[in-house]
This record gives structure tokens, C-alpha cells and sequence, in this order.
């Protein structure tokens, strides 16, 4: 009898050690804490006109580190939302968080952290069939606040979206006018229709241009950028230089904010992209790095002479 006790405890030991090891572990993988700054799961809200540039240091951060990261592409008011009811812990705006959306944080002993990463552009374009080369940002203003011009109309991506508040904050106005407005629900139906409509100003954020999908360079290659005019009467084209110097007038720095309030993933990505990879990743794309990535300088001695 005691033997069989004993073999007994020899068997349900080991089987509840094990049961105890997989409960552990199910926690573990459930525990929304559980990633590190580079390993395990997590979300991040984006702004969906700033996408492109994200998506490309999201694939390279996770080809570095075994780490996933899912994106949810939303407009910059439905992002700001989500953000504050704790949807996800990480956001990627064009943007800071503003007092009200910081104290609700605060309330919650959370600080956030900021990190400003790359700078990149509002632009105007139009059909390639047009004449037009320059836009008066004044008439755009003007047009905005009601004033008829020689503007025919103005497509926006969304209505929600941040290059919408960027120029409302502009031009002082709550919202768009009725008239002479539209407006789609993402960067590439706005190019796709200016491409096919003579005499539209399309307002897209200038990643979706210098890094197209496949499927969209036929479009992009029927639409063209338009120089600004700025106060001081000079017309400033969006290049990666006037961007980084900031001489283009519509030029906006991207933030990525952590408000997991712990070193998870979040601080890990945020490190990346603002680091030498996530900067040199940015130089490429056309956006202008907030930091220039360092390069390597080969000295030889002596000039080869090539017979």
C-alpha cells in the first residue's frame, strides 16, 4: 500500500509541476505587459497619412528583434480616441498630445513619452495636364474661409484627418466649408482622383507619394507637386531640404508617443526609429530625419591608378 502511495506521488508530481508550468506561461502570452523593449507583441495607433514610413520601420524593426507589431491606420481624431481609452499604448501623430489628452494621462500616473523622429510635408497637387506649377498658400487660406478664387476645389483625404486640423488650424476655421470641399477616407483615393480630374487640388501628406504602392504609381506618375508660396514671396517646393530646414511652410514634425507605462515595446520602436536605422530608414523614404545618420568615410593612402 505505501508503495503504491508512493508511486503515486511520483506520477501526479511531475504532472502538476507541468500544469503549474503552463498556466504560468498562458498568463505570460495574456498578460498585456508581457512584451520587453524588444521582444513580444504589441499594437500601435498610426495615423493613417503617415503610414508609409511607418509600415517601412515596423518591417525592419521586426526583422531585427523577435518582436510583432500590429498597426491600426486610423484618422488622427479616431487615433486620438482610441489613444486616451487605452485601445493601445502607443500612437504615431503628426503631432504632441495637447493639455487636455496629457491629463488624462496624468490622472492615470502615466507620463507620457515623446519622441520626435522625422519631418515630413503637406502637399498640394494637381493633374499633370495642368499648367500649374505654383499655389499661393494665402488663396488656399482665403478659399478655406469662404473667399471664391481662382481655386476650382480642394480634395482632402478625410475629414477627421491631420492634414484637415493642420489647415483649419491655419486659416482659424472649426471645419471645412461645404463648397468647393471634398473629401475621401485615405491618401490614395485622394491622388487616384486628382489623376483623373483636371483643375482638383488634392492635399496628401508627401510619404505617399515619394514611396507609392505598386498599384498606385501610375497615378502618382499623373499627378505633380506644387511649389508654395510663402509669407516672404518666395514659391518653396518640398524637398527633402526645405523640409528639414523647415523653409517649406507645411513642413510638420511625427511624433511616436509611449504611454504603456512600462518599458515595453513601445520604448524599444520609439529607441529604433529615432536611432541610426529608423533615421537612415527615413533619409530613404524622402522625409527628413530629425537627426542626420552618420556616415562611413573610406581613406585610402594612395589613388589607385585603374589600367
Amino acid at each position: 500500500m505505501m508503495k503504491n502511495k508512493k508511486i503515486l506521488f511520483l506520477i501526479l508530481v511531475p504532472i502538476l509541476i507541468l500544469g503549474i508550468v503552463i498556466s504560468c506561461v498562458k498568463k505570460d502570452i495574456n498578460d498585456p505587459k508581457s512584451d520587453t523593449i524588444i521582444e513580444g507583441k504589441t499594437t500601435i495607433l498610426v495615423d493613417e497619412t503617415l503610414m508609409p514610413i511607418v509600415e517601412d520601420q515596423v518591417t525592419i524593426f521586426e526583422t531585427q528583434y523577435d518582436a510583432k507589431i500590429t498597426l491600426l491606420p486610423k484618422s488622427e481624431k479616431e487615433s486620438v480616441i482610441d489613444f486616451t481609452n487605452e485601445k493601445s499604448g502607443i500612437i504615431v501623430l503628426s503631432r504632441e498630445l495637447n493639455k487636455e489628452e496629457t491629463a488624462i494621462f496624468n490622472q492615470k500616473k502615466i507620463k507620457p513619452r515623446t519622441t520626435a523622429f522625422a519631418i515630413d510635408a503637406i502637399t498640394f497637387i494637381k493633374n499633370t495636364k495642368s499648367n500649374d506649377t505654383l499655389i499661393d498658400l494665402k488663396e488656399v487660406i482665403d478659399y478655406l474661409k469662404g473667399t471664391k478664387n481662382s481655386i476650382k476645389g480642394l480634395v482632402f483625404d478625410n475629414p477627421n484627418s491631420s492634414t484637415v486640423s493642420y489647415l483649419c488650424r491655419l486659416a482659424k476655421i472649426e471645419s471645412l466649408p461645404s463648397e468647393g470641399v471634398f473629401s475621401f477616407k485615405t491618401n490614395d483615393e485622394v491622388i487616384k482622383h486628382v489623376s483623373e480630374n483636371d483643375g482638383m487640388i488634392g492635399v496628401v501628406g508627401i510619404n505617399w507619394l515619394t514611396q507609392p504602392k505598386a498599384a498606385m504609381q501610375k497615378y502618382v506618375n499623373s499627378v505633380k507637386i506644387l511649389s508654395v508660396k510663402t509669407t516672404d514671396n518666395k514659391y518653396v517646393y518640398p524637398s527633402q531640404e526645405n523640409i528639414g530646414s523647415r523653409a517649406y511652410p507645411l513642413a510638420r514634425v511625427l511624433y511616436i508617443i509611449n504611454c504603456q507605462g512600462y518599458e515595453g515595446l513601445g520604448m524599444g520602436f520609439a529607441s529604433f526609429i529615432a536611432g541610426e536605422i529608423g533615421q537612415r530608414i527615413i533619409t530613404q523614404s524622402g522625409l527628413s530625419p530629425m537627426r542626420e545618420p552618420s556616415r562611413n568615410i573610406r581613406i585610402r593612402n594612395q589613388i589607385e591608378n585603374k589600367k
